[in-house]
């Protein structure tokens, strides 16, 4: 039986790769074909020529394709970017409305207040003229 620290396995790392290795794995099925196949010089110009146009033309691709996406995903942040200032200012503005209400009603009240103290303050006064003397205690004769 063997011993489990002879057991052989192997390791597969996913990563995202994406352009390099793509370009790199073209590069090497290229270097690797043009190993291994039988041709002349001539042939072997004209395949790498060929190569080289098929490699450029899905770099081309895979870029316009990342510019795309990264133009679509720009867009969409400045959508969210936009959103989220404008319910900002909702909110200010809302903030603003509230705080110019309560500050009417406040004002109101204050005047209301120095109203009644005016009024309060004109009917001791004159109160007193027509009374006499008053301490501004009244006995309730109940």
């Amino acid at each position: 039986m063997k011993d489990q620290d002879d057991v052989r396995y192997v390791v597969i790392e996913r990563r995202n790769g994406g352009v390099s290795a793509f370009l790199g794995g073209a590069i090497l099925g290229a270097v690797a074909a043009l190993l291994l196949a039988p041709r002349s010089g001539k042939e072997t110009r004209q395949e790498i020529r060929e190569g080289v146009r098929r490699v450029r033309d899905t770099a081309e691709d895979t870029i316009r394709q990342m510019q795309e996406r990264f133009g679509e995903a720009m867009e969409e942040v400045r959508r969210q970017i936009d959103e989220r200032v404008e319910s900002a200012r909702e909110a200010l503005d809302a903030g603003r409305a509230a705080a110019r209400q309560t500050r009417a009603e406040m004002e109101a009240r204050i005047r209301d207040a120095k109203a009644g103290l005016h009024a309060a303050a004109d009917a001791v006064a004159h109160g007193s003229k027509s009374d006499g003397p008053s301490q501004g205690i009244e006995s309730n004769p109940d």
